[in-house]
C-alpha cells in the first residue's frame, strides 16, 4: 500500500472533520446508565456494544475514544492526517440527566480544549454542552470558544427525542449563530418511538438508522423554518449527507406539493425557495465513514464544491485504504485541495 504522511506534499492537507473522543468519567456514566432500569434502547444498543462486546473492532473503538494524546497523533501520522477536527461523541452529553449532562459538558470541554493548547497544530476542537439546558448550553458555547478557541458546536442529534426545531433549543442556535459557529450535527440512535423496526433488522446504528434519523433532523430545521429564523447559521452533517443529497429532486417536488396543497396547517412556504437552496446555503456535508468517489462528487456537483469536505470518523471508522482511495480520485489538484483542506478551513475558521 501507497505510504501516507502528513506534510502536505501530495498538494494539500488532509483536515479530518468528524473525528471523536470520549472522558473516561463519560464511559463509567453510560456503565452506569447500562446497568439501570428502562435502559433506552438506542443506547442500549448502541453502548451495550461498544462498551461490552470483546471483539477487535469495538475493543479498538473504545481505547481509542479515551485518548488525546500520543496514541492519536501517532494514529493520525499513519493514515497521513494532519489535523484532526474533534467533537464528543454520540450521544455525548444528551443520554445523561440534566444536571450531569451540564457538569459533563464542562468536563468535556476542558479535557478536550487542553488537548487542543497542546497539540495546536494537529488537533482543533468542537464545543459540547447540554441542550437539555438551552441557556446553560449558550453559555458554555460561549466559554468554550473563548477559552479554548473551539471552531465549531457538537450537537449529537435528538435530545430525548427532541430536535434543534424546537422553540426550546433556540438559545443555543443564536449563540452559534453569533459567534459564528458552524453546528455539527452527528447522528444519534433513533428515539424510541422511532427504532422499533430498525432494531428487529439490526438496521439502527450507522448501517442505516443513523442516516434516517439524522438526515430527518437537518430537514427538520429547513422545512419547519427555522433556518428562516437563524439566516447565516451554518450547519455540517456527515455521512455524505445522511443521503439528502440523492434525494434533492424529490424533496423539492414533494415539499412543494405539499405546501401549495396546503395538506398541513403548519408546513408554510420558506423565504429561500426549494429545500434545496438550504442545503446549498446553511449546510456543509463530509463524507465521513463514505470513502466513495462516485458519492462525493455527486454530491459536489449538487450541492457545490465548496460545500464538501473531508472527514475520517476516526475511531469508527479508519482503515488506511480509504485515504488511499481518496488520495486517488479522478479530481482536479484544485477541486481536491478544496475537499481535503480549504473547505475546512474555511468553515471551521482555520
Amino acid at each position: 500500500m501507497t505510504e501516507l504522511k502528513t506534510g502536505g506534499a501530495q498538494g494539500y492537507l488532509r483536515i479530518a472533520t468528524e473525528e471523536a473522543f470520549a472522558p473516561p468519567e463519560m464511559i463509567a456514566m453510560y456503565k452506569e446508565i447500562l446497568a439501570g432500569p428502562d435502559v433506552d434502547p438506542g443506547f442500549k444498543s448502541l453502548w451495550g456494544f461498544y462498551g461490552e462486546s470483546m471483539a477487535e473492532r469495538p475493543r479498538f473503538i473504545f481505547d481509542r475514544l479515551q485518548n488525546l494524546g500520543a496514541q492519536r497523533i501517532a494514529d493520525m501520522d499513519a493514515r497521513g492526517i494532519d489535523r484532526q477536527v474533534i467533537a464528543l461523541t454520540s450521544p455525548g452529553t444528551q443520554i445523561l440527566p440534566k444536571d450531569k449532562a451540564v457538569a459533563m459538558a464542562v468536563l468535556a470541554n476542558d479535557q478536550l480544549g487542553e488537548a487542543c493548547l497542546a497539540h495546536p497544530d494537529r488537533f482543533t476542537g468542537m464545543a459540547a454542552c447540554a441542550p437539555q439546558d438551552a441557556a446553560g448550553a449558550a453559555k458554555e458555547i460561549e466559554r468554550a470558544k473563548n477559552k479554548y478557541g473551539f471552531r465549531a458546536v457538537i450537537i449529537n442529534s435528538h435530545t430525548n427525542g427532541e430536535y434543534l426545531d424546537n422553540p426550546k433549543f433556540a438559545p443555543i442556535l443564536e449563540a452559534a449563530e453569533a459567534l459564528g459557529l458552524p453546528i455539527y450535527i452527528h447522528p444519534n440512535t433513533p428515539p424510541r418511538n422511532m427504532i422499533g423496526p430498525m432494531l428487529e433488522a439490526g438496521l439502527d446504528g450507522a448501517v442505516f438508522g443513523f442516516g434516517v434519523e439524522t438526515g430527518l433532523h437537518a430537514l427538520r430545521l429547513i422545512t419547519s423554518g427555522t433556518l428562516d429564523r437563524f439566516p447565516k447559521l451554518q450547519i455540517i452533517i456527515g455521512h455524505m449527507g445522511e443521503a439528502l443529497p440523492f434525494w434533492l429532486y424529490r424533496l423539492d417536488f414533494m415539499h412543494r406539493a405539499g405546501v401549495s396543497s396546503q395538506r398541513y396547517d403548519f408546513m408554510k412556504p420558506l423565504k429561500k425557495g426549494p429545500v434545496s437552496a438550504y442545503l446549498r446555503e446553511n449546510y456543509y456535508i463530509t463524507n465521513s465513514g463514505m470513502a466513495w468517489e462516485p458519492a462525493i462528487k455527486f454530491t459536489q456537483d449538487v450541492i457545490g464544491k465548496d460545500r464538501v469536505l473531508y472527514a475520517m470518523d476516526y475511531p469508527y471508522q479508519c482503515p488506511p485504504e480509504e485515504v488511499v482511495a481518496l488520495d486517488g480520485m479522478t479530481m482536479s489538484a484544485e477541486d481536491k485541495k478544496m475537499f481535503f483542506q480549504t473547505n475546512a478551513e474555511k468553515v471551521f475558521n482555520l
